[in-house]
């Protein structure tokens, strides 16, 4: 049995080691920008907590949109169909592009309307240009996300990670001298921070298509990208399988951020905690998600050659992994817990309710590893629809009202709206799983 998953262990490690790499780069981004403007003033750092908490839930449901292109380009890479490859990144481009716009425009909604949406009448004049300058991104950052999903789908991760370690470092330098004004540059404050983010991510894409239409390795994808014509069928395709991922991804982000939303309820200390213990999840989730990826690559390739042993096994090798990941990171923390909230804070109450709440981060790790397994299975193999059904289920039938029964009504405070993150993350690994499962047993699968 070890002999038939050997081979995947290493496949999988290979190609997502690069990525995982290049999450841990926009950790220490977020990290970085944070302790930046942190240091600038206390000001600063509360507008960006705001408009960072809505720029970041769109950038994950534009995330899960743009992941559509992977199965498809997987599976077409693994037939050999190099040039067809290159014409679903073409579609996949004019599809996020168009994505990028809507989302542009909603956002400009809320920019519209910020200062009817309680924040604190003395940061408007920091919110807003600072929020528009990151609504300005969003389009770079989801034709970044395009070439991005296309390199990962024919299994070369690498170049996505050298550009976003580069990015990420360029975007650092911009924070520290146009936010501070070192060098004669000008001192701009938060606005630098978003200046900088703007410039780094167009450079990315410009970078990124550099590379693609003049790298020798992509000629034959280029020749589908040139010569081919715009398929409506690819296009709907993508919008299909895009649309279902980002929606998945969104409601799991969106349960977070609802339950911040009790938690905030509860008093500024618990808010804290909250907030450490989410900064230390995110860690997790990132790295989880990097080989889950990984895993999603994999499975495209052998769903594309038709080879569903291959398939179940790539599944099952990469949840193996990802369980080993997992009790890294339990023993890691559960070793740490009395001194995580000191890293962040100097409150003792906010250490103390931090260590508290270590205990349901480590009884949900195994059911995040596990819906992080198989929902992106389920996307290599194209299967993505299931997912929205899931997603709605696990987090807003069973983890939202969970939260709120154990946090409120049993009086469980910030304690118990985290213990509702295990029924939640747990629920929907299991129902992610069995639908994997069922995919063998219906003709389909065999």
């Amino acid at each position: 049995m070890s002999g038939e998953y050997k081979k995947h262990y290493k496949a999988l490690i290979c190609l997502g080691f690069p990525i995982v790499v290049g999450q841990l780069g926009v950790i220490v981004l977020g990290f970085a920008d944070t302790l930046m403007i942190g240091h600038y003033n206390t000001e600063s750092l509360g507008a960006a907590s705001f408009v960072n908490n809505v720029i970041n839930l769109v950038i994950i449901f534009c995330t899960g949109f743009s992941y559509g292109l992977t199965p498809v380009v997987g599976g077409l890479f693994g037939r050999k169909h190099l040039e067809e490859a290159g014409q679903a990144l073409k579609c996949s481009l004019w599809a996020n592009l168009l994505v990028g716009i809507l989302v542009t425009f909603v956002l400009l909604i809320v920019y519209w309307n910020v200062e009817r949406l309680g924040q604190p009448e003395e940061l408007i004049f920091l919110i807003k240009p600072y929020f528009l300058v990151l609504i300005a991104s969003l389009i770079f950052v989801m034709l970044f996300n395009g070439f991005k999903q296309f390199t990962d789908g024919i299994t070369d991760t690498k170049t996505a990670m050298w550009i976003l370690l580069s990015g990420n470092l360029l975007n650092i330098t911009g924070n520290y001298l146009l936010i501070y004004g070192e060098f004669r540059f000008p001192e701009l404050g938060l606005l630098g921070a978003g200046v900088s983010t703007l410039f780094s991510r167009i450079l990315m894409v410009i970078v990124f298509a550099l590379i693609f239409f003049r790298s020798r390795r992509f000629a034959p994808y280029r020749i589908g990208f040139e010569r081919l014509r715009f398929s409506k069928t690819m296009f709907r395709k993508l919008n299909n399988l895009g649309w279902s991922i980002g929606l998945q991804m969104g409601m799991e982000c969106a349960s977070f951020s609802l339950s911040a939303v009790m938690i905030g309820w509860l008093g500024t200390i618990a808010l804290a905690s909250h907030q450490v213990m989410i900064t230390i999840s995110t860690l997790a989730f990132l790295m989880y998600y990097g080989m889950g990826a990984a895993l999603a690559v994999r499975v495209s390739n052998f769903h594309g050659q038709n080879d569903w042993v291959n398939v179940r096994r790539s599944a099952y090798a990469g949840f193996h992994i990802m369980m080993t990941m997992a009790v890294f990171f339990c023993i890691l923390i559960f070793s740490t817990r009395h001194y995580i909230g000191s890293w962040f804070t100097e409150s003792e109450e906010v250490g103390a309710v931090v260590a508290t709440l270590i205990y349901p981060f480590l009884l949900y790790q195994f059911g995040d590893g596990l819906q992080v397994t198989f929902a992106n299975a389920l996307r290599g193999i194209s299967d993505v629809k299931p997912m929205i059904i899931i997603a709605f289920i696990a987090y807003f039938i069973i983890s939202l009202p969970i939260g709120y029964i154990f946090g409120f009504l049993l009086d469980w405070g910030v304690f118990g709206v985290w213990m509702a993150f295990p029924f939640g993350l747990t629920g929907a690994g299991i129902m992610l799983y069995l639908r994997f499962r069922s995919r063998f047993i219906s003709p389909a699968g065999k």
